[in-house]
């Protein structure tokens, strides 16, 4: 019955047009910002699952480093009980350390990542070579994988070049200060491919074979930099990872992809936050709005009241409807705004209406993806801001004075 009261006055001729014409502007501004919150949001969800899943071509479901200094060791004992755990399908051991890659007069400092041949199963870099093919060589004819930033930095075509790159890398032990290029080691090098997935690491790392790198650096035999390891998709991840650290010591860390991009993660969460309260300030306007309509509704109203306090309604009653006048704009508003925003992501989820600029990315269009959570979020933010905004105005109607007439 509430509703029903609250739905005729929103219908019902008012004898003063410009509150139908404020209650129309609450409602748009509702709409308005409804569809931005939920459109922002969910950009903001598509950006999220694609950095995501760019991250995940190059980082492991788990990662073992050690927690002080760049180096540990894993026996052959230690890495059969860790291969046996239930949830583990690869484990791939990693040497890594920064070199200069010099071609000619072109050189650049690089992330040198010597893996061995479970490398491809725990991660999918194999997958985003696009020049040549993912082909690590030997320890004594090792070859590169290249990210693109790094091949066009030293000025090399990956899957044709004539000449070998020369790479040099430092010695493990003591540096000498009279010589220090003698505690450099060098080599030569040929490129087999280059891969392309992401700023960060097209940049950044080189890729080749294990035994080749260990060489460079004089490493012993069971002494890695760290193990990355790819679990089943429906493994328990926090067992594997607690199962995982009772079988080594303290001294090594062991992280899932989350905790390895820990950081990122954290940062696009805040964004997102963010952005949500400064668009909330729409829904706010929409509020000021909504009071000044429901204010003068009110007063358009007073005899309507007196009526109903004369058939027994009470304050209570009365502050109820015009709450539920409130809420009945924000739910056509809101309701509007949804529907709008859905139709909104679908054309462009389909038909890519609105590029993404600039040409540099791995997508022209801005990603879309909608999330029940983030609609549930809206909805009960329009919901608070209703009832805050309509709160005052239904308050003044229930503690009104009643009179049938007026004198």
């Amino acid at each position: 019955m509430i509703f029903l009261f609250a739905w005729r006055y929103f219908k019902a001729k008012k004898t003063t047009n410009v509150i139908n014409i404020i209650s129309w502007i609450s409602i748009t501004a509702i709409i308005i910002g409804t569809t931005s919150l939920i459109l922002v949001l969910s950009v903001f969800n598509g950006f999220e699952d694609l950095v995501k899943s760019l991250y995940s071509s190059f980082y492991p479901a788990m990662k073992i480093t050690p927690v002080k200094g760049k180096e540990l060791t894993l026996t052959p004992a230690q890495l059969s009980k860790i291969k046996g755990i239930n949830g583990i399908t690869s484990l791939s051991l990693i040497a890594e350390e920064k070199a200069l890659l010099q071609n000619g007069d072109y050189q650049s400092i690089v992330y040198l990542k010597g893996v061995d041949t479970a490398y491809t199963s725990v991660t999918s870099v194999g997958a985003h070579v696009v020049k040549g093919s993912f082909n690590l060589g030997t320890s004594e004819s090792p070859l590169l994988v290249l990210g693109v930033g790094v091949e066009n930095a030293v000025g090399v075509q990956s899957d044709r070049n004539i000449a070998p790159l020369t790479i040099y890398m430092p010695r493990k032990g003591d540096v000498e200060v009279s010589n220090p290029m003698q505690s450099l080691s060098s080599d030569t090098v040929n490129t087999s491919g280059a891969f392309f997935i992401q700023q960060d690491f097209d940049n950044k790392y080189a890729i080749t074979n294990l035994a080749f790198v260990k060489r460079m650096l004089g490493m012993p035999a069971n002494m890695y930099t760290s193990a990355e390891i790819a679990i089943a998709p429906t493994a328990d991840e926090l067992r594997v990872q607690k199962e995982i650290q009772q079988i080594l010591s303290a001294g090594y860390l062991v992280q899932t992809r989350y905790q390895q991009n820990q950081s990122l993660y954290s940062v696009m969460r805040a964004e997102k936050w963010v952005i949500y309260a400064i668009l909330s300030l729409i829904l706010i306007v929409a509020a000021f709005n909504m009071i000044g309509a429901l204010t003068m509704l009110v007063l358009e109203k007073k005899q309507d009241i007196s009526v109903l306090h004369a058939l027994g309604g009470d304050s209570a009653f009365i502050q109820k409807v015009f709450l539920s006048e409130g809420l009945l704009l924000a739910l056509i508003g809101g309701g509007a705004g949804m529907l709008l925003a859905v139709t909104l992501a679908w054309l462009q989820i389909h038909f890519k209406l609105i590029p993404l600029e600039g040409g540099s990315f791995l997508i022209d269009y801005f990603p879309v993806k909608l999330s029940l959570p983030d609609f549930m979020l809206v909805g009960t933010t329009v919901f608070v801001i209703a009832v805050i905004a309509s709160w005052l105005p239904a308050r003044k109607a229930a503690t009104q004075q009643f009179m049938l007439h007026e004198e």
